[in-house]
């Protein structure tokens, strides 16, 4: 088998100049005018160019693969942020919500509170009105207390005579009202101090001397005179009888006869024509009425009613003026003496705190009718 000889193969095109490189790294046509040899190299080294371009796409590779994977560490870096932010998010969120669920349980902690605000505002405004009421209260016994004081002791004073009892209550009132605070009872402290002063002041007279003196007149009494009571006859000594006829027996018969003849009259002014007409037995009750005036006397001099006992002493100086003789020596020391009892007991009073009585009274008499004032 022979093999038939192929045609001619075409003529090979002329060759292209190869690419020059330049200083830039890029590659310029070769110059058409360039010699034939410079089309092929020589040998079989690797041009230069191709080693730059092998090197060029060597740093891109390698500039690819830092910026790839400088790329996927910031992919990295912002998936990683990403997926903290969520979680930052998500913690957040539920950050808010547990805020959310604190602020409605501060709100309903606050309207608790409101509410238990509001109960103490109540107990408050009830404790203040309790306050009020126990003051209130405390004030009105204050005055109820002391007006019961004041009437015990102005009692005893007038049982016992001295006024040590009634001074004891003055000034324990008025240490009271000093501490209180209640304008109502200003006017009983202004009273109390009046009382004080009025008792301080007041003389009390000797009982006891009082009543010996009228015991002593009580003594006096069967003794006075009546006003129509004829005074015994006095026997004057005989001067110009000689001694002879005083002695003999004629001489004292008429001299008996003289005398009952003078006792048979009597000769005087009647200022008073009642007095004359007394009996013995109204006299007798006269001087029964006379003690009992002075019994009277004494007795009230006794429970401390001095006015009682000046009323029973001016009934009896009446009574001794008007039925008894006042020319008698013994009806004008018994005067006398009826009228140093009746100077005693003219200015005697036992002190009375009817002041601080009456204003004590309008204080508890304010405190109920105006209840809601202090």
């Amino acid at each position: 088998m022979t093999s038939e000889p192929s045609p001619a193969a075409p003529a090979a095109p002329p060759p292209v100049p190869a690419p020059v490189a330049t200083e830039a790294g890029t590659a310029a046509p070769a110059s058409p005018l360039a010699p034939a040899h410079a089309a092929a190299p020589r040998g079989a080294g690797v041009s230069p160019g191709l080693w730059l371009a092998w090197l060029l796409a060597a740093a891109g590779l390698v500039v690819g693969l830092l910026l790839w994977q400088k790329l996927t560490g910031m992919q990295e870096q912002l998936a990683r942020q990403s997926r903290e932010a969520g979680t930052q998010s998500v913690e957040a969120r539920t950050l808010a919500r547990q805020a959310e669920e604190g602020v409605r349980d501060m709100a309903g902690k606050v309207a608790a509170l409101d509410a238990r605000l509001a109960e103490l505002a109540a107990y408050r405004a009830q404790l203040d009105e309790l306050v009020h009421s126990v003051a209130r209260a405390r004030d009105e016994n204050l005055a109820v207390d002391l007006e019961a004081a004041l009437r015990l002791a102005q009692d005893q004073t007038q049982l016992t005579g001295s006024v040590e009892p009634l001074l004891a209550a003055l000034r324990t009132a008025e240490r009271r009202l000093a501490r209180s605070s209640d304008p109502r009872l200003a006017p009983v402290g202004r009273a109390v101090a009046r009382d004080l002063e009025r008792v301080k002041s007041a003389s009390i007279p000797d009982a006891a001397g009082l009543l010996a003196r009228l015991d002593q007149l009580l003594r006096q009494v069967d003794d006075l005179p009546a006003a129509n009571e004829v005074p015994h006859a006095r026997s004057a000594p005989a001067t110009t009888a000689p001694a002879a006829a005083a002695e003999s027996a004629w001489g004292r018969l008429w001299q008996s006869v003289r005398d009952e003849a003078q006792g048979l009259l009597r000769v005087s002014r009647i200022e008073r024509p009642e007095a004359s007409m007394l009996s013995p037995e109204q006299v007798f009750f006269v001087r029964e009425n006379l003690k009992l005036r002075l019994q009277g006397a004494r007795l009230a001099l006794l429970a401390r009613q001095y006015e009682a006992a000046r009323a029973d002493l001016t009934a009896a100086a009446m009574s001794l003026g008007t039925w008894f003789d006042p020319a008698s020596r013994r009806t004008q020391a018994a005067a006398t003496l009826l009228q140093q009892v009746q100077v005693s007991t003219r200015s005697a009073e036992l002190p009375r705190v009817d002041d601080s009585l009456v204003a004590l009274g309008q204080a508890v008499a304010t405190a109920h009718t105006v209840p809601g004032t202090r």
